[in-house]
C-alpha cells in the first residue's frame, strides 16, 4: 500500500516535477519528487506504472499544468454516438480505426515521445504519429479491443485533451490540394530534361556526326516528349486564355498560350517541312520554368485557417438534463426546449432562458467587453456567452443555428466573394496592352517580310513571339509576392493570398479593436489609491478575491502575489457586482461604487476599471485596473498616425479613454460601446468616403469588421488555433511591427514594377533585332529563359535585401530604425 501524498508548507521555491511550475498553493510528494497539484501527480503515476518515465529525461519540465485538467466521468459520452464517430474518424474497417486529433498541448520533444508511445498505455493502439508543426496526432487502434471514447479519455488523462469542436463534425468540403499542378510540373520537368539531352548535339554543332537517321530519330522523340507538355502541362494556360478571350478581355496567359502554340507549330514545320531540329526543348523549358513560378505562388500557409465560422469555437457536446440526470449529447442533437447545464468557463451554445436565480455571463467572445454581465432568472442568455462561476441550468429557446451569434455571422458581409473586393494583379492590368503590342509587332513583321521573303517573315514572326513571350513578366509577380509572403511568414505575419499584399500597399486608414488586440489582459496594471494597507488588510483582500473568478478579482489577486491570505467567514459574491465577508469583528466589502453605495465616487481615478474597498462601512480606497497595451504599441500607434488615419473601436465603455489618449496619442479617433454590427457599419461609413481600410481585431465580435475592410488582420497569441475570418493572421507579439509590414508591402509593389521595367527592357532590345530577322528562334529561345532567370534573381535578391534593411529578415526580427 502506497502512502498518501502529504501536503507540506512551502518554505522555498519548489518546482513541480511534471510541469515545472512553482508549487505555490500546495506541495505534494511522491517518490521524493514534488508536484503542484493532484493532476500532475496523477499523470506521473500513470507514466510510472507503465515504465514511461523516460518522458521526463527528454525535457526538464515537459508536462503541462494539470490543475484545470479535470476529466468528468461522462465528459466524452458523446463519442459513443454513431453519427459523431463516423464524422470524426478518417478511416474504419472491421479491424481498425484511423483518427486524427488536434492537440494544442503539444510543445516539446517529450510530448512527441509520449504520444508516439501510447501503445504502452493502451495495447489496442497500434500506431501514433505526431505532426509537431500542426500539433496533430494520427492514431490507429484495434476496433474490437477499444473505442474512440477510451482513446480520447486516455489522451485527456495524460494531459493532451484533443480540441474537438462543432465544425469538426459538420458536413463540409474538404480542402483540395492542387496535385494536378505538381503532376504537370513533373511531366514538364521530365520531358524538358530528356529533350535537352536529345538536343545536345545541335547546341554543339555535332548533329552531322549522328547521321540523318539518328538526327531525325531524336527530332521525332522530341515531338513525342513535347505532346504531354503541350496537351497536359500547358492546359491551364490554354483554358485561362480561352476564358479571357470569351469574356472579351486579355490576361497574361493569352500571350503565353500564343507563344506555346506558335513555338510548337513552328517546330513541327521546321522538323517535317524544313528538315531542321525545331525548338521543342525550348518549349519544354518554357513550361517547366513557368510552372515552377506558379507552384511557388500557390505554395502558401495551408495549415492556417483564415475563414473559420462560429462553429469552429463551439464545443462538440453539451450536458443535457434528463430527469435530474446528466446526459452528454452532441451539440447537433440539441433541440428547442431541452434543459442544459453549463459549467464554469463553458460557452452557452444556444439562446436560452436562465432557470437559476442568477448568473454572471462573459460576452467578450461576442462583444469584446471583458467585464461579465449579471443575469437574473428568466432573462435570455445569448449564444456565445461564457458562464463565470458555479454551473447553471438553461432552457434552450433557439437552435444553435438560429441564435443571435449566427445572425451576426450570417450577415451579408460574411458571404461576399473574394472576387468582389480583390484587386487585379499588377501583371494582369498591363497584360492586355502588352499582348496587343506584341501581336501588332509580330504580325507587322510578318506582313512586311512576306512581300520579299515569306520564310523570313515566318522567322521574324516566330522570333518576336518567342523572345517577347512574357514568362519573365509572368514570373516576376509570383516570385516577388511569394517571397514577400515567405518573409512575412517568418516574422509571424501569415497572409491568405498574394492579393493581400497589393491591398496592404493601398491602405490609408487603420482601424483597431482594443481588448485583446492593442491591449492584453496579461499586461494589465493595478494601482491602489486610498488609505495605507496593513499586512492584515492585504491578507483580508487576498482572501476575499481568492473566492472570485471575476477578471478584476484575478488581477488584484495577482497584484497581491505572495501576500498570505487570512481565513474569512460568511463570504458572499454577488455576480457582477462585488464581494463581502467577515473577518473577526470586521466586515470587508469590495466591488463597484454602485454596489457599495458610493455614488459618484466611481470617477475618482478615471483610469480603467475600478474596484472599491470598504471596511466596516468606511470607504478605504479604490483599485484602478488599467488595460495594459502590448509591447511597443505606445510607439507604434503615434508613428502610424503620421502616415495613416487611425481609429479605435471598442465594445467596452469609455472608462479608459483618458488613459488610452495618454498612451496612444490624441490623433487616434476613439469610439466606445461598439457592438459587432456597429463596428461593421462604421467600417462601411469610412469606405463610403473613398478610404481604404485595414481592420485589426482579435475576436468573433470583430469578424464582420475584419471581413468588411479591404484587409482584415486577426491578431492572436496562438496562430494555429484561433483566427476569426480574416485576410491575414498576425502573431500578437509581432503587432508592433505592423508599420514595417505595411512599408514592405509597398516595397514589394515597387520591386514588381522595377522587374516589369527590366523585362520590358529585355523585350524591347529583343524585338529590335527580331523584327529585322537578325536573330534566329534558337537564339531567342536561349535569351528568353535567360531573361526570366535574371528577373527572378532580381526580385529575390531585391526583396531579401529590402527585408534585411527593414529588419524583417528571417533570422531575427530587429526593429526598423
Amino acid at each position: 500500500m502506497q502512502e498518501m501524498p502529504s501536503k507540506t508548507e512551502k518554505t522555498k521555491t519548489i518546482c513541480c516535477y511534471h510541469c515545472g511550475e512553482s508549487c505555490d498553493d500546495e506541495l505534494l510528494k511522491r517518490d521524493e519528487r514534488s508536484f503542484c497539484c493532484t493532476g500532475c501527480l496523477t499523470v506521473y503515476e500513470v507514466l510510472n506504472e507503465n515504465n514511461l518515465c523516460d518522458y521526463y529525461d527528454i525535457e526538464a519540465a515537459p508536462g503541462t499544468n494539470q490543475k484545470k485538467q479535470i476529466v468528468r466521468e461522462n465528459q466524452f459520452d458523446y463519442l459513443d454516438d454513431v453519427d459523431v464517430f463516423n464524422r470524426l474518424i478518417d478511416f474504419k474497417d472491421e479491424e481498425q480505426v484511423h483518427v486524427t486529433f488536434y492537440l494544442p498541448m503539444i510543445h516539446c520533444a517529450s510530448c512527441i515521445w509520449l504520444l508516439e508511445n501510447l501503445y504502452k498505455l493502451n495495447p489496442a493502439i497500434t500506431y501514433a504519429r505526431v505532426d509537431f508543426i500542426k500539433k496533430k496526432v494520427q492514431i490507429k487502434y484495434q476496433r474490437k479491443e477499444t473505442n474512440l471514447k477510451s482513446v480520447v479519455s486516455l489522451l485527456s488523462n495524460i494531459g493532451y485533451e484533443p480540441s474537438i469542436n462543432l465544425s469538426d463534425i459538420e458536413e463540409k468540403i474538404s480542402k483540395k490540394y492542387n496535385k494536378k499542378l505538381i503532376y504537370q510540373l513533373a511531366v514538364a520537368g521530365f520531358c524538358f530534361g530528356n529533350m535537352m539531352f536529345f538536343s545536345l548535339p545541335e547546341y554543339f554543332s555535332e548533329a552531322e556526326l549522328l547521321g540523318t537517321g539518328f538526327k531525325n530519330l531524336f527530332n521525332y522523340l522530341n515531338i513525342l516528349l513535347a505532346l504531354p507538355v503541350v496537351f497536359y502541362s500547358a492546359t491551364d494556360y490554354f483554358r485561362s486564355a480561352w476564358i479571357a478571350i470569351k469574356n472579351r478581355s486579355v490576361n497574361m496567359d493569352v500571350p503565353i498560350a500564343l507563344g506555346i502554340i506558335s513555338l510548337f507549330t513552328y517546330s513541327l514545320f521546321e522538323i517535317f517541312i524544313s528538315g531542321q531540329e525545331g525548338y521543342l526543348d525550348t518549349l519544354g523549358g518554357l513550361l517547366f520554368f513557368l510552372l515552377i513560378g506558379k507552384y511557388y505562388q500557390q505554395k502558401t500557409f495551408d495549415t492556417l485557417s483564415f475563414d473559420r465560422d462560429y462553429k469552429s469555437y463551439f464545443p462538440i457536446a453539451i450536458t443535457k438534463m434528463v430527469k435530474d440526470l446528466e446526459e452528454v449529447i452532441p451539440l447537433i442533437k440539441l433541440n428547442v426546449g431541452d434543459i442544459i447545464k453549463v459549467r464554469n468557463e463553458e460557452l452557452v451554445p444556444a439562446d436560452s432562458l436562465l432557470l437559476v436565480p442568477e448568473a454572471s455571463i462573459d460576452y467578450s467572445f461576442v462583444t469584446g467587453e471583458e467585464i461579465p454581465v449579471p443575469v437574473k432568472k428568466g432573462d435570455l442568455v445569448y449564444a456565445g456567452g461564457r458562464q463565470k462561476g458555479a454551473a447553471i441550468t438553461l432552457a434552450v429557446q433557439k437552435s444553435p443555428s438560429q441564435g443571435y451569434l449566427t445572425d451576426l455571422w450570417n450577415h451579408e458581409t460574411f458571404s461576399k466573394s473574394e472576387q468582389e473586393d480583390s484587386l487585379a494583379s499588377l501583371s494582369n492590368r498591363i497584360s492586355g496592352k502588352f499582348t496587343f503590342t506584341v501581336l501588332f509587332i509580330a504580325f507587322g513583321a510578318l506582313i512586311y517580310w512576306s512581300f520579299n521573303d515569306f520564310s523570313m517573315g515566318i522567322k521574324a514572326f516566330t522570333s518576336v513571339l518567342i523572345i517577347t513571350c512574357p514568362c519573365a513578366l509572368a514570373m516576376s509577380t509570383p516570385f516577388t509576392l511569394g517571397n514577400v509572403m515567405r518573409i512575412f511568414g517568418k516574422g509571424g505575419f501569415y497572409l491568405k493570398n498574394t492579393q493581400v499584399i497589393e491591398k496592404l500597399a493601398k491602405i490609408d486608414t487603420l482601424v483597431f479593436d482594443k481588448t485583446g488586440t492593442l491591449t492584453a489582459p496579461s499586461k494589465a496594471t493595478v494601482s491602489y489609491h486610498g488609505e495605507s494597507l496593513t499586512d492584515e488588510s492585504k491578507g483580508m483582500i487576498k482572501a476575499l478575491v481568492n473566492f472570485s473568478n471575476h477578471p478584476l478579482s484575478k488581477r488584484i489577486n495577482q497584484w497581491l502575489d505572495k501576500v498570505k491570505p487570512v481565513v474569512l467567514e460568511n463570504v458572499e459574491e454577488i455576480s457582477g457586482k462585488g464581494l463581502t465577508a467577515k473577518y473577526k469583528s470586521k466586515t470587508i466589502s469590495m466591488g463597484s461604487a454602485l454596489f457599495l453605495g458610493l455614488g459618484d465616487e466611481s470617477k475618482v481615478v478615471n483610469k480603467g476599471n475600478e474596484v472599491h474597498l470598504v471596511i466596516d462601512g468606511m470607504h478605504w480606497g479604490v483599485f484602478s485596473i488599467a488595460s495594459g497595451v502590448r509591447e511597443g504599441i505606445e510607439k507604434m500607434i503615434p508613428d502610424l498616425t503620421e502616415t495613416y488615419d487611425v481609429e479605435l473601436l471598442s465594445g467596452d465603455n469609455n472608462h479608459e479613454e483618458k488613459y488610452l489618449k495618454e498612451v496612444l496619442g490624441s490623433k487616434v479617433a476613439m469610439h466606445f460601446q461598439q457592438s459587432p454590427k456597429s463596428k461593421l457599419s462604421h467600417i462601411r461609413a469610412i469606405q463610403e468616403q473613398g478610404k481604404h481600410v485595414l481592420m485589426v481585431g482579435d475576436g468573433l465580435n470583430d469578424a464582420g469588421a475584419l471581413k468588411a475592410g479591404e484587409v482584415g488582420i486577426a491578431v492572436t497569441d496562438n496562430i494555429s488555433h484561433f483566427s476569426p475570418a480574416s485576410d491575414a493572421v498576425l502573431d500578437g507579439e509581432k503587432l508592433n511591427l505592423l508599420p514595417q509590414y505595411l512599408n514592405f508591402a509597398k516595397t514589394g509593389r515597387r520591386i514588381i514594377k522595377a522587374s516589369f521595367g527590366l523585362s520590358f527592357t529585355y523585350n524591347a532590345v529583343g524585338i529590335f533585332f527580331a523584327v529585322q530577322g537578325l536573330v534566329s528562334p534558337v537564339l531567342c529561345a536561349v535569351l528568353m529563359p535567360a531573361s526570366s532567370i535574371s528577373v527572378v534573381l532580381f526580385t529575390t535578391i531585391a526583396t531579401n535585401y529590402k527585408a534585411y534593411r527593414m529588419g524583417l529578415n528571417e533570422n531575427e526580427m530587429i526593429k526598423w530604425k
